[in-house]
């Protein structure tokens, strides 16, 4: 039989987590701290007490609602704490009482908060890119996972790659597209926050973490933006242009695809070198 005690316990430390996760990827974005004002209804702006701020279930048990205005409370917050929480318990549920599954709960919860800053604020913080760099390099040193060197390749490798994408992205639109950047209103094809995020993606996965994240991300942005082209084509403006709605913050889709290199990059590998190149076990 398969003992849980160690993924529950995870999991009640998960949810307390997502709970500061939800404040660091509110907060951040918009140059707050995260230690003070205390946690407050969004509404009326009245402190909510400890009871009240119970992850998960302090939600449920007040039906979604502030205590003191009864405005409805966004379920982002206890979806984010269940999720995170799910995530610690899968983790420690994986790798055992390791150092691999700190390091793996660790790194996920970073790519979240960062798809939920980037989703809404379309700003990824350096507390998440820059904080989550020197983590994944100091955890580097731990048992498990990549060593050291592979981490400080890796991270030089992610932010060089996407460096590089953005700048001569940035100079085949201004050739191609004269306008278009400054329409969208941007200065670059890419943002440096995503720049800065695949440098920690790096240290936490490495150069192949790097290459499989870059990947999937591209292919999760492609399938978002075709599906999105297809109202936008039928739903055309009173010029007859065609309305493509927001950007795309590139940043989900990178934590996406860095989360799916972590959990499945190895099995993809030796999958890639056995059936595609057939290359011997």
């Amino acid at each position: 039989m398969i003992d849980w005690t160690l993924p529950l316990l995870a999991g009640l430390y998960g949810l307390l987590i997502g709970s500061f996760l939800n404040v660091c990827s509110l907060r951040w974005p918009v140059d707050e701290s995260v230690v003070r004002p205390r946690s407050r209804c969004p509404r009326c702006e009245t402190l909510i007490v400890w009871y009240d701020n119970v992850p998960v279930f302090s939600w449920l048990i007040l039906g979604g609602r502030c205590r003191a205005c009864a405005e409805p409370v966004s379920p982002q917050y206890p979806m984010v704490e269940a999720a995170t929480g799910l995530m610690w318990a899968a983790m420690f549920a994986l790798h055992g009482p390791t150092w691999e599954a700190l390091r793996g709960a660790v790194f996920l919860t970073i790519v979240f908060g960062i798809s939920i800053s980037d989703a809404r604020f379309y700003i990824i913080p350096d507390e998440f890119s820059i904080g989550g760099t020197v983590i994944g390099l100091g955890m580097a040193f731990l048992p498990g996972g990549i060593d050291w060197l592979p981490a400080i390749i890796g991270a030089a490798l992610g932010y060089g790659v996407l460096w590089f994408v953005a700048v001569a992205g940035t100079w085949i639109i201004k050739k191609m597209s004269p306008g278009r950047l400054e329409e969208a209103g941007v200065d670059q094809a890419m943002g440096g926050g995503d720049i800065k995020m695949m440098m920690m993606v790096g240290a936490f996965l490495g150069a192949w973490g790097v290459a499989f994240t870059i990947f999937l991300g591209s292919v999760l942005a492609l399938v978002t933006v075709l599906l999105r082209s297809i109202p936008a084509a039928l739903a055309r403006d009173e010029d007859g242009e065609m309305e493509m709605g927001r950007l795309i913050p590139f940043g989900v889709f990178l934590a996406g695809g860095g989360a799916i290199s972590y959990v499945w990059g190895d099995a993809m590998v030796l999958w890639y070198m056995t059936a595609v190149l057939g290359m011997p076990v």
